[in-house]
């Protein structure tokens, strides 16, 4: 039986970046709640202490585990040994938690958190500029696999690597692990299925982002922005949203994929409380991943 974990992410509680978006609870409160909810992992964000010593007492205390976090990684423009400084204090932090990678996003150029910039004025690359960038990422993901902690690739909203034709040639010209998420796949109008066809094999870690689609249809993207579409509330979670998560989880099944499904919808706590979306979002997994084969750990 395939086997699987459910973790989540913090930003249903604080929003890196958008202020206004966030709960006022402690780490942890918001660990406490996604005990409650039933889920065994969490994603590190901005209220974490990136150490052990500190954090690894309050993560036993609910017992939750570290089951990923973000990089700002900025290689697209700069250099990989800057990097590779840059990003060492997380690498021996995640190593030291036992964390499955580190979530490499790469925001050089990308749009992602200016709220007054539109989607349209995204970054975007030649076939030969993707080619680049997928040898120089490819560089800094083998290194970080021997020193001890993988990076797994995120593809994101308003970022280099936003569309499935961009996905697909970053993998063509890589090979970087692939983080697939289905809530910025499908809202940057690609196909999920076909994405989990295509590079199922190099899938290492899945956020189960849902959508809704008429928030997401009704966006006038030539004059807004990714955050204008998550205030307005593009994301949430499975269960709560326009995806199959049946369909999408048992795709991945097909493939063999093995792992952590993170929840991962950034949106407004007050309209939708975080222990509520946790336990909506949980449930929904639970049901489709009973539906598709995985035996989930508790």
């Amino acid at each position: 039986m395939l086997k699987a974990q459910l973790g989540i992410a913090p930003i249903a509680w604080w929003n890196d970046d958008l202020a206004e978006l966030s709960d006022d609870v402690s780490l942890d409160e918001c660990l406490r709640q996604a005990a409650e909810a039933g889920l065994t992992g969490m994603e590190t964000g901005r209220r974490f202490p990136m150490n052990m010593d500190e954090l690894g007492p309050i993560l036993d205390r609910h017992g939750i585990s570290v089951c990923g976090g973000w990089f700002s990684g900025l290689l697209l423009d700069g250099d990989i040994e800057v990097e590779k400084g840059r990003i060492a204090e997380q690498h021996a932090f995640f190593k030291a938690a036992g964390a499955p990678c580190i979530v490499y996003g790469e925001t050089a150029r990308s749009v992602q958190g200016e709220r007054d910039t539109p989607l349209a004025r995204k970054p975007k690359l030649t076939e030969a500029e993707m080619a680049a960038y997928g040898r120089k990422v490819s560089d800094f993901a083998d290194w970080c696999a021997v020193e001890g902690m993988p990076l797994s690739y995120h593809h994101h909203m308003a970022a280099a690597v936003e569309t499935e034709a961009e996905l697909d040639l970053l993998m063509k010209h890589s090979s970087v692990p692939l983080l697939f998420d289905a809530g910025h796949m499908a809202f940057a109008g690609g196909d999920n299925l076909r994405v989990i066809e295509n590079h199922h094999a190099r899938i290492s870690h899945v956020h189960t982002k849902d959508v809704r689609l008429p928030v997401i249809d009704a966006l006038d993207r030539t004059v807004e922005s990714f955050l204008d579409a998550v205030v307005k509330g593009a994301f949430t979670v499975p269960g709560d949203g326009s995806l199959d998560f049946e369909e999408i989880v048992k795709a991945l099944a097909a493939k063999g994929y093995e792992g952590w499904f993170v929840i991962e919808a950034e949106q407004d706590p007050i309209a939708n409380p975080p222990l509520e979306m946790a336990i909506k979002g949980r449930a929904e997994l639970k049901r489709v991943m009973d539906a598709a084969g995985y035996e989930v750990a508790q």
